[in-house]
């Protein structure tokens, strides 16, 4: 398999199965970088772009989290069966099913992010690095935060998000069209949205299963099952080499993503000063660079190279 070329499939996953794709050689000297995409309940679509890094070198595996996109559906499970531990199971899974266990990167977005550390504090033996994109560390921290956010909205967009969240008519339309100026300044700054962007973003709005049971109707609008969940006390188990990415006009503001760097020993927060929630569309000359420098260091490309002098540009 060439560096372009793809793969992709299903494995099983308990009765159910579990639906990836795989860019590059897994066969090759480096190991691969695995997307967990945010959500809970998107899909893969939106990070495809991360597939610019088998022309580093870097094998990439995408999938689709259980219960989206080309991964099995279950509109029918409540909520004791959408938890935290299913989707590490899944995770684990995966690895061992693409036999990428004993070497591999976790590439985490949002909710992905969050999801990678809780794996990566298990320390598995296989896991060389750890990237966690644009993710809040703390649901309650991120619901304060969508509260001060949300006010800066103007005053009919929150008056209508609010008239509908009382009425529980969040479906309508006009709240649809409230939300998305939210979205427009936190979520994704690009006018028109991106393709991949508007794939995972539709999908999620038309199959909001898992979405509404762990989150809610919203970002900004956290009733579900995830509302009270942190990973803030699992980071100083995370024993790899960590890389935290935020926008400077990021939903996960920086009272939310600092705790990843306070409390992962090795770690290193870069800010895109002109993203949002979406650097890898919003700034991908920039993200790229970060990424590749990032992951020369965790499989060592670049020998004597000190981390400190690896990602460059604001910091906090």
């Amino acid at each position: 398999m060439s560096r372009r070329a793809t793969t992709q499939g299903t494995v099983p996953f308990r009765e159910y199965r579990t639906w990836y794709r795989v860019s590059g050689r897994l066969s090759g000297e480096r190991p691969p970088l695995v997307v967990l995409h945010g959500g809970p309940g998107s899909t893969h679509d939106y990070l495809l772009p991360l597939c610019a890094l088998t022309e580093a070198g870097w094998p990439v595996i995408h999938y689709d989290q259980l219960g989206n996109g080309g991964s099995t559906h279950l509109p029918e499970k409540g909520a004791d069966f959408w938890t935290v531990r299913l989707f590490l199971d899944e995770l684990d899974n995966l690895l061992r099913r693409l036999g990428v266990a004993d070497e591999y990167v976790i590439f985490g977005h949002s909710w992905g992010g969050m999801l990678g550390a809780a794996h990566a504090a298990g320390r598995p033996p296989g896991l060389r690095g750890l990237v966690i994109a644009n993710s809040p560390a703390s649901m309650p921290t991120w619901r304060a935060e969508m509260v001060r956010l949300r006010a800066t909205l103007p005053a009919e967009v929150q008056a209508a998000l609010a008239r509908h969240e009382a009425a529980g008519t969040t479906a309508s339309r006009e709240y649809f069209d409230a939300m998305r100026v939210f979205f427009d300044r936190y979520v994704c700054r690009l006018d028109p949205w991106p393709r991949e962007y508007r794939a995972s973003f539709m999908e999620m709005h038309n199959n909001p299963t898992v979405y509404y049971t762990m989150n809610g109707p919203t970002e900004f609008h956290v009733v579900g099952t995830l509302r009270d969940w942190s990973v803030e006390d699992l980071l100083p188990s995370v024993q790899v080499p960590t890389l935290i990415i935020s926008g400077r006009h990021d939903e996960a503001t920086p009272e939310t993503v600092r705790p990843f760097r306070d409390l992962i020993p090795d770690s290193r927060w870069e800010i895109l000063e002109n993203s949002s929630h979406l650097p890898h569309l919003e700034e991908p000359d920039r993200f790229r660079e970060v990424m590749v420098a990032y992951l020369a260091t965790v499989h060592g490309a670049r020998a004597g190279a000190d981390s400190s002098d690896v990602v460059t540009g604001s910091q906090t």
